[in-house]
């Protein structure tokens, strides 16, 4: 019994060796590893979706494998609605391997609208960014780490604005926005000219193209029906490659 009991001294220290050793090793390998982010985010536009490609490298320097990497980020409206939840995995990282990807992260124009944000197309306003990085090293100890920052947003239809009607034929309506977003808007702004009994007594219609960054100032050439000192509120339309949203109702007083 004594034999006994003194091996399983030996065991158990034996054990507590290889823990420490363990642990040591996992500690020294964990401090190996190299995780980097690219700082030019490729960003496109496709089908009503903004796309944010951000590329990333990791080098396993490393004892052991790095497997089941998640790298997931939300971005959140000022409301705190989620409108993008964007997830990258990877599978299985060697010892002594370097894996380079892209961490794509999309916002739909079309959840804007859907998701009552349509405020977005019309002010600047800065998103909520969280960021979740997790892996599991040496198939056995979960490592995560989490952030949070804020990214801007430019709206494309900024300081959106109307000026008044021509009082005499040919009939035009000033019409002023700035585009703040990275995208450029190319399409069509389509507009209703309603009297006080909610009567349709006008239209007009115009080609758009404003560069990011750019601006649009001009007048739009509009079909009165009516007396123009009726006019009760302008309806407009958009209809561009990126999002078709309308009507936006602006009162004259």
């Amino acid at each position: 019994m004594k034999y006994a009991i003194r091996a399983l001294g030996w065991a158990t220290a034996a054990l507590w060796i290889l823990v420490i050793l363990f642990s040591g090793t996992v500690v020294y390998s964990a401090m190996q590893i190299g995780m980097n982010f690219g700082e030019e985010p490729e960003m496109t536009v496709s089908n009503g979706e903004i796309t944010m490609s951000i590329p990333f490298s990791i080098s396993n320097g490393g004892l052991y494998d790095i497997s089941e990497l998640n790298i997931t980020t939300f971005i959140a409206a000022e409301d705190e609605t989620v409108i993008s939840r964007s997830t990258t995995t990877v599978p299985l990282i060697s010892r002594g391997d370097t894996v380079n990807k892209t961490h794509d992260i999309s916002i739909s124009l079309d959840d804007i609208v859907t998701k009552n944000l349509t405020y977005m197309l019309f002010n600047d306003i800065n998103l909520s960014v969280g960021m979740f990085v997790g892996l599991t090293y040496a198939y056995a100890i979960p490592l995560t780490i989490s952030t949070d920052l804020s990214m801007p947003w430019g709206a494309p239809l900024n300081n959106l604005a109307i000026g008044e009607i021509s009082p005499t034929p040919p009939y035009d309506l000033p019409l002023s926005f700035e585009n703040h977003a990275f995208f450029g808007l190319n399409g069509t702004i389509s507009l209703e000219i309603m009297d006080s009994l909610n009567e349709l007594i006008g239209s007009g219609t115009t080609d758009i193209l404003v560069q990011p960054g750019g601006g649009y100032d001009d007048t739009i050439p509009v079909t009165i029906t009516g007396d123009p000192s009726d006019v009760a509120e302008v309806r407009l339309y958009f209809d561009t490659s990126i999002f078709s949203f309308g009507p936006v109702v602006i009162p004259i007083e």
